[in-house]
């Protein structure tokens, strides 16, 4: 997702507020959005795969390994 499709996702919004949109238009967005919410969570997944968690005991807890890996290999 690059800032060019982000410019589109707000260009179709704002024409549908103003004056709607096309059958191909309302499709065209609904894709866009679609593949705006599946980059922000791969990115969350990520940073949350990343992610330890150090209590005061001193045990590390990697979220990664706990709960995100589960069945993959890398």
């Amino acid at each position: 997702m690059d800032m060019k499709d982000i410019d589109r996702i707000n260009t179709l919004y704002h024409k549908s507020k103003a004056v709607g949109l096309t059958p191909e238009e309302k499709e065209e967005q609904a894709r866009l959005r679609k593949a705006y919410i599946d980059a922000i969570r791969e990115n969350l997944r990520g940073t949350l795969d990343s992610t330890k968690i150090k209590y005061p005991d001193g045990t590390i807890v990697d979220l990664g390994e706990k709960y995100g890996n589960k069945g993959k290999t890398h």
